[in-house]
């Protein structure tokens, strides 16, 4: 039995599958509702997975994974679906796992987001950051937010992005997508540029180092929107991690600048949905004169505490966030118990209101 490309692609659009893992040894496996489901078929062998890879890859894409053992890249499958694709080696075999990019944008509130959000997103400056772990949704929450931009403001929104995810179409703003690596050399760079581009909106795929970090808080600073994203799981972790990016002799200066430029941190993870799907469960800081005040004096494990009593102002935590989608029959205990930041105290709350500890 032959496996043929586009026949599994057809499959993941079909199935409304997140991912396709191509492996040796192991029959094509889709994920779904975050569980791994292998289709009925054999096992991939060497020769398949080299085929599938070859079908779909650029040849420029092809010489980097023999000279680094991995590439990634963007691709469209006709009008039916984008994907983000990585290509790496493993025991001398070739693997591949691809991301599907949903065809549609969704809007802020279909993704779950409170309509404060909305009105930070007409701010002229500051930083917006969006984090979380690798796979819990990032990308198509600052699509949304760039869509809704797209749509309420004018202006000119630059993208920088590893590789291109979502396509944005020309709305009431003017849109530049640039790809690293194939349009422009780095992030840091990409942005330094970009602010001889006449933008009031920059998005920043990834602030994976101290260049780009540094050029996205100085690009906030002197009057752009910059929306960003980090690999941290919460607010006060969002801020440490940019302060540690930076020597020592610099951390109150960051400190200083990120206390006045940054605008709000949504912090998000993904869950598994009762009767199947995915739903985003988020912790949302927007910052205020306090919480400023706590990045500059160095004391952000006291931001959670200031997230709890602001909800006026569209804060809230992560495990209140867990415990209404459990309220709304929407994930299961366990679920939110997996995802908190605090179980100890969670599992508490669940125990007092009667669920019974088989279920958490």
């Amino acid at each position: 039995m032959s496996y043929e490309m586009n026949e599994l692609l057809e499959l993941m659009v079909d199935q409304g599958a997140s991912d396709l893992h191509l492996q040796v040894g192991q029959p094509p496996t889709l994920r779904m509702s975050g569980s791994m489901t292998p289709i009925d078929g054999e096992t991939l062998t060497p020769w398949d997975t080299e085929k599938l890879m070859q079908a779909i890859t650029p040849d420029m894409q092809i010489t980097a994974v023999k000279l680094n053992g991995g590439a990634d890249f963007g691709f469209a499958f006709g009008e039916k679906a984008r994907f983000r694709v990585s290509v790496l080696k493993s025991k001398g075999n070739y693997g591949m796992v691809l991301r599907q990019i949903p065809n549609k944008l969704f809007g802020l509130r279909e993704i779950g987001l409170p309509d404060k959000v909305r009105e930070l997103l007409y701010r002229p400056r500051g930083l917006i950051l969006v984090t979380g772990p690798t796979g819990s949704g990032k990308s198509s929450t600052l699509a949304s937010m760039v869509n809704y931009i797209n749509e309420a403001r004018d202006g000119h929104i630059i993208t920088i992005e590893d590789p291109i995810e979502y396509y944005h179409q020309h709305k009431r703003c003017m849109v530049t997508q640039r790809e690293v690596h194939s349009d422009v050399p780095s992030f840091s760079e990409a942005i330094r540029r970009a602010l001889r581009q006449d933008p009031d909106v920059i998005l920043v795929g990834e602030m994976r180092d101290l260049e780009t970090i540094e050029a996205a808080i100085s690009a906030a600073e002197t009057g752009h929107l910059v929306l960003g994203t980090l690999h941290t799981n919460s607010a006060a972790k969002t801020v440490d991690r940019i302060v540690d990016a930076f020597p020592a002799n610099m951390k109150d200066m960051i400190r200083t600048q990120l206390a006045s430029s940054l605008v709000a941190v949504i912090s998000q993870v993904l869950c598994k949905k009762i009767g199947g799907g995915r739903i985003a469960a988020y912790e949302i800081m927007v910052n205020t004169t306090s919480i400023g005040s706590l990045i500059r004096e160095n004391k952000t494990f006291r931001i959670s505490s200031d997230i709890q009593t602001g909800a006026n102002l569209g804060m809230i935590t992560l495990d209140t966030h867990l415990m209404s989608l459990v309220n709304r029959e929407l994930i299961l205990p366990d679920e939110a118990l997996e995802k908190a930041q605090d179980t100890n105290a969670m599992r508490d709350k669940f125990l007092k209101s009667g669920l019974k500890l088989r279920e958490i």
